[in-house]
């Protein structure tokens, strides 16, 4: 079996976005980007299965600018076989992002197809279920467990109640929440073979989508400063305080 794994290249997780001083947006000058935390599981998720003898080949496929390339690299360190770059300097929307996924998909015919469930860039958690949509799969998103017996996979998914055991005929499209593994650190000699494993570029023009954004920005700001708490001595001042406030 094929896995087709999709990572995103995302302001890093512990660096604390800046705003554009005129309000259109993030400041990425000069900001440390990493993989999206998310595709980081599903890659390893994929690395665990090809362990274990249930898929032959692990392809990563990423959809943004030329530095991508950082973000494809780091999969194939991780373990993934090759890896391939849709490039656009566009801010690319879920809807088109799933849409050259399918296509990519449809080229290369994985049995399961692994994402994270959302980007911490714009925390969208769309493009899973609109893949899966797109190829008319079954779908097993926010996956805390992941097993692949013969032609069916089964997903204990994390839902507000707990968790949601489901099993989906291959192939199939995955998305990972954060318990469902640890990632590895990528070693050394693993970095150094990375080089030379095969990157193909590609843009959203070969794939016929068109990754024109549908919304527009209006405007980006940082939120409120959140206001000093005040201290109170007893019980009664606490409640009388909340009275005040017209709480309780």
């Amino acid at each position: 079996m094929k896995i087709l794994v999709a990572v995103k290249r995302v302001i890093d997780y512990n660096v604390k976005p800046r705003v554009k001083a005129d309000g259109t947006g993030v400041d990425l000058a000069n900001v440390k980007m990493s993989m999206n935390p998310f595709d980081e599981i599903a890659v390893e998720e994929a690395i665990r299965l090809r362990e274990k003898g249930k898929a032959a080949e692990i392809v990563a496929v990423s959809i943004g600018p030329a530095k991508a390339q950082e973000t494809l690299r780091t999969a194939l360190a991780m373990g993934a076989d090759r890896a391939i770059l849709v490039e656009t300097e566009d801010e690319v929307e879920p809807l088109a992002v799933a849409k050259i996924l399918k296509a990519i998909a449809d080229e290369e015919q994985p049995g399961l197809v692994l994402l994270g469930k959302q980007a911490i860039s714009d925390d969208s958690n769309q493009t899973g279920q609109m893949l899966a949509a797109l190829m008319g799969r079954p779908q097993g998103t926010f996956a805390n467990a992941v097993e692949v017996e013969g032609d069916s996979v089964t997903v204990k998914r994390e839902v507000d109640g707990g968790l949601e055991t489901v099993k989906l005929t291959l192939p199939a499209v995955v998305t990972t929440d954060l318990r469902l593994n640890e990632p590895r650190y990528a070693s050394l000699p693993n970095i150094m073979k990375a080089k030379s494993k095969p990157l193909s570029a590609k843009t959203p023009a070969d794939y016929g989508v068109d990754t024109a954004p549908r919304l527009k920005t209006l405007k980006v700001s940082e939120p409120p400063v959140r206001q000093a708490g005040v201290k109170v001595a007893d019980v009664d001042e606490l409640v009388a305080k909340i009275k005040a406030l017209g709480i309780a």
